[in-house]
């Protein structure tokens, strides 16, 4: 499970370290996608995977199916951890995200997400702000 929030420097080559409590879940390797709130979603591959064949076989019109999957494929990355336990970010992702030189690495359960810091702050404040109002709601259900 991936918990905890982590800034770190990305270098001139734009490889982002990944906190050391979480290489070994990564060490097989990792998928990079954009993330709704403009940040990079990162998966280990056996995440990834059950992902993947969930939004090939969801439940909605065949012509929503094929744009949802070029969305999300079609903007995916695959990569390895190099050996000192960083990955490089490409720069489609980078600019989406708007992640120059240095990223939050954020902890999400089963995957990771990447932040620019401002946007970051942003986030974390309505998610902490709204957080006691849907646990609220779950507990009248």
């Amino acid at each position: 499970m991936f918990l905890g929030e982590f800034e770190y420097r990305i270098d001139e080559k734009g490889r982002l370290p990944i906190p050391p409590k979480f290489r070994e879940e990564l060490r097989g390797g990792v998928a990079l996608t954009p993330g709704i709130e403009k940040c990079i979603n990162a998966y280990p591959l056996a995440e990834w995977s059950k992902l993947a064949s969930e939004l090939t076989t969801a439940s909605v019109p065949r012509s929503n199916l094929r744009r949802l999957n070029r969305a999300i494929f079609a903007t995916a990355f695959t990569l390895s951890m190099d050996g000192q336990g960083r990955i490089v970010l490409p720069p489609p992702l980078r600019e989406y995200a708007s992640i120059k030189d240095e990223a939050i690495v954020i902890g999400v359960s089963s995957y990771l997400e990447l932040w620019n810091r401002e946007q970051w702050q942003e986030e974390k404040a309505i998610s902490q702000e709204q957080a006691w109002q849907i646990i609220e709601s779950l507990e009248r259900h």
